[in-house]
């Protein structure tokens, strides 16, 4: 009876180690729906507030917005890239919706992105209010650009317009000729808008040419960039006139400055135009990346969560306050998020997984205004993150997402498990039931405590035993006999 309590009760002990497992397991599992519903939670918070902060940062209309006739003045005095677009479509907007005379764009850039470049040149364009550029400090690269396509240039002594090769990042000439002649014929065509020489403009982006410049006395040869001063670019036909500030330039346009209206960037444009700067976005792509893997795979800390969140906030919110996406790319990232999480506890041979990676991808790049950045940046900081988040997993692999999927109960001697090799050395060992065995109970051999079942006789306690053997995990022993002393007197019976 005692022997089969005991095998019940080592059933129920293993059964509670078990449970204890799976309830251990189970809450992980809570943890990580909780998890889930808090990821859920944040991308609602942050797709309600996004469009609350964008109202806050929206620009007010300019000083003066209500003068008809007036001339708008917009500064362009930083590179040309992805967030100026937008400040430039306001600033034209507000201008042809007042009727205004003029747009006179104070420029001062070293070049930027072509297809920035681009855009821009095609608002000037379209514009229905005509646009002079008044060049402060330089007009290099792609603002040489942007200035061809206005109706009218004006230079500050001391100014420079041209030296529009394609470079790369590292401002190294490309020598892609495909890229180079697509270049050269948009510079030539927004030459031709306003009747300027076009080989001046294909000079100022192919070296390989050699372009006559009479009207100052230069012949651009093979290996060099055409880079106009202010003079020079008046001589040329490339400038209306050397002015000395932007009053002389309204003047010249036949206005005033009573009539000057000036357009600056709001907060919102402002943050917009620093968070989509490609080294802007990449460090915040990786703290997104890195801070909810974290928070995924090594659980309890909950900031790099948070963090994560935050960075892929700003990441979204400067795409959508620029103007290059809508609210579909956040939601994009949300669900591709979940479906990556999921993809972790629920079995579904990878679908999950691909399924996120490419909601989540597309949320990325649609926020972005190129694609080609964006994938370029996405995967710079996955790659970095991958680094990082590997070298924290190592630092706290204690408290790892692996560690709940874990087995780490051990059968030990030390909680009274034994293997059947150890088991068979017993064989053959004498030692003393601790309890009555009927036929089960419990003996002491070596000090180390046994449970063990006769071959069907009863034997009380403090008795000797021996093990006489071992069959699976049951430990089998006999009462050992008593040694006795012999008879000496032999069969002979008493003596008289």
């Amino acid at each position: 009876m005692k022997g089969s309590l005991i095998r019940v009760t080592k059933k129920v002990y293993l059964k509670r180690k078990g449970l204890q497992r799976m309830m251990k397991q189970t809450d992980g599992l809570k943890r990580y729906r909780r998890l889930l519903m808090w990821v859920f939670m944040s991308m609602m918070i942050f797709a309600m507030g996004i469009t609350s902060i964008h109202s806050v940062f929206a620009a007010s209309p300019s000083a003066g917005a209500t003068s008809s006739g007036a001339v708008y003045v917009i500064p362009i005095d930083r590179e040309i890239e992805n967030g100026l677009q937008k400040f430039l479509a306001r600033g034209l907007q507000e201008a042809e919706q007042n009727k205004a005379s003029w747009v006179l764009l104070e420029m001062s850039t070293p070049g930027g992105e072509v297809r920035a470049a681009e855009g821009i040149g095609q608002m000037i364009r379209n514009s229905a209010v005509p646009t002079a550029v008044l060049v402060q400090d330089r007009a290099a690269s792609a603002g040489s650009y942007i200035a061809l396509n206005a109706d009218k240039i004006y230079m500050q002594p001391g100014s420079m317009i041209g030296a529009a090769a394609v470079v790369d990042g590292k401002g190294q000439p490309i020598n892609d000729a495909k890229l180079v002649a697509y270049w050269k014929s948009e510079m030539r065509s927004a030459a031709q808008l306003n009747s300027r020489n076009p080989d001046i403009a294909a000079g100022m982006t192919d070296v390989n040419m050699t372009v006559a410049m009479p009207e100052i006395d230069q012949t651009k040869e093979k290996g060099q960039i055409i880079s106009l001063t202010a003079q020079e670019a008046q001589k040329v036909g490339y400038a209306e006139g050397v002015v000395s500030s932007v009053n002389e330039a309204v003047a010249a346009l036949g206005h005033s400055p009573a009539d000057i209206v000036r357009v600056e960037p709001s907060i919102g444009e402002n943050i917009a135009r620093f968070l989509t700067n490609p080294i802007v976005a990449t460090i915040l792509l990786f703290i997104g990346i890195a801070g909810i893997a974290i928070e995924i795979l090594v659980p309890g800390f909950g900031i790099p969560g948070i963090i994560g969140v935050v960075a892929f906030g700003l990441y979204f919110f400067g795409g959508y306050a620029a103007g290059f996406s809508g609210s579909e790319t956040w939601i994009l990232f949300g669900v591709g998020l979940v479906l990556l999480i999921l993809e972790v506890f629920i079995p579904s041979f990878g679908i999950l997984g691909v399924l996120g990676a490419a909601s989540l991808i597309t949320g990325v790049v649609k926020a972005a205004y190129d694609t080609s950045n964006a994938l370029l940046s996405l995967g710079i900081a996955f790659g970095v993150a991958a680094i990082f988040v590997s070298i924290v997993a190592v630092i706290f692999k204690e408290r790892g997402i692996w560690n709940r999927f874990i087995l780490k109960e051990q059968l030990s001697s030390d909680q009274n498990y034994m293997s059947n090799l150890q088991r068979e050395q017993l064989l053959g060992l004498e030692g003393v039931s601790l309890t009555p065995l009927r036929p089960s109970g419990t003996i002491i051999v070596d000090g180390q405590h046994l449970d063990v079942v006769t071959q069907g006789v009863y034997i009380d306690k403090n008795c000797p035993v021996r093990i006489i053997r071992i069959d699976g995990s049951r430990i089998i022993v006999d009462e050992k006999a008593e040694d006795t002393e012999p008879d000496v007197h032999g069969s002979i019976g008493p003596l008289i």
